[in-house]
């Protein structure tokens, strides 16, 4: 073949490509769509079983990269350092954290806000192994385990004492850790009492425990929101589309996990693959208890909002406590157009 007609054989398959292309007769190549890097963002989030196990689920579902985010997920053990990460810029967002102490952090001067809901009521009771202890009311004068004083197991179980009209000062909470922790030592009967998550719900027999009556605090103490979404200012104006994405791929795992009963095999092997592979069978029992407790209490947000007088009620606890001076308005604490919008790229 010369090359002159090697040259117009070129040019004729280039010619038949451009033209299949215009008209739509074949799509461009894959490699092309490859090409199209993800958009890298860095999550912080809490580290108890059910945030570890929601964690897993969106990765293995890829609903993040499907809406071209590649994900840095980075997990830790109390509100503070979320805070801190966030102020550092070491993150970008914080997904299924309680927000006490994004609240005060807010008053103190930090430039951030609260952009959306997660599980609004809490996936929790509390327990005890005591059989004396039969409700709530019985723990004057008794220990309670919870977390980091001033964090969020110690609010909460603050909140619930005072609603059942328990007198704090016959009270001694200990600092035992995450929830996790909190059901060992009540197991251990190492103290009276404690908030603990719901995988246990459907094992209590083979632990010898008990729930409270009136411990449990989605049907007890439902104006208590448990988890938010929230982000500094400067990210919220810089990268907005980014958190947004972010949002949306969260809300789909909300919804999935909610509302789809093909979710629970998904949901107990994320909960396996979460807690690195321990005994399959434990921890499909456990996951199975906490996606019941999903399916019969509906703990998500789906329109991703937390409400004016949720966030009110929660100011005014940290006012209870000291952790706040005053109430601070909604828009100064909150930017809920990002869950709007992330509702909408949901569809």
């Amino acid at each position: 073949m010369t090359l002159r007609a090697d040259q117009d054989r070129r040019n004729a398959m280039l010619g038949a490509c451009a033209f299949m292309l215009a008209h739509g007769l074949f799509s461009a190549p894959a490699w092309s769509q490859a090409e199209k890097a993800l958009r890298p963002v860095r999550i912080a989030s809490a580290q108890g079983n059910q945030v570890v196990t929601m964690q897993e689920l969106v990765r293995s579902q890829g609903y993040l990269e499907e809406l071209g985010i590649a994900p840095e997920v980075l997990t830790v053990g109390d509100g503070t350092k979320l805070i801190g990460a966030l102020m550092s810029g070491n993150s970008d967002i914080c997904i299924f954290a309680g927000f006490n102490q994004t609240l005060a952090a807010i008053e103190k001067g930090a430039r951030m806000k609260i952009i959306a809901g997660a599980s609004i009521t809490g996936q929790q009771a509390v327990f005890s192994a005591k059989p004396e202890i039969k409700s709530v009311h019985d723990l004057a004068g008794k220990t309670i385990g919870v977390g980091a004083l001033g964090a969020q197991l110690h609010q909460v179980m603050i909140a619930l004492l005072k609603k059942k009209g328990v007198d704090l000062s016959n009270v001694r909470f200990v600092n035992i850790g995450s929830s996790a922790d909190v059901f060992r030592a009540i197991v251990a009967k190492t103290v009276d009492a404690g908030p603990a998550q719901a995988d246990i719900f459907n094992q209590l027999e083979k632990y010898k425990i008990h729930m409270l009556e009136g411990g449990g605090f989605a049907q007890d103490l439902p104006e208590y929101t448990w988890q938010a979404s929230f982000a500094m200012d400067r990210v919220i104006a810089g990268d907005r589309d980014l958190l947004v994405r972010v949002l949306a791929a969260y809300g789909k795992a909300y919804r999935f996990v909610q509302s789809d009963p093909t979710s629970k095999e998904v949901f107990i092997r994320a909960r396996w693959k979460a807690l690195g592979g321990a005994n399959f069978d434990v921890v499909a029992e456990e996951a199975t208890g906490q996606w019941q407790f999903v399916q019969d209490n509906k703990p998500y947000t789906l329109d991703l909002r937390i409400s004016p007088e949720r966030v009110e009620y929660m100011q005014r606890l940290n006012v209870d406590v000291g952790a706040q001076r005053k109430i601070l308005p909604y828009e100064q604490i909150t930017d809920m157009s990002l869950a709007a919008d992330a509702v909408r790229m949901m569809g």
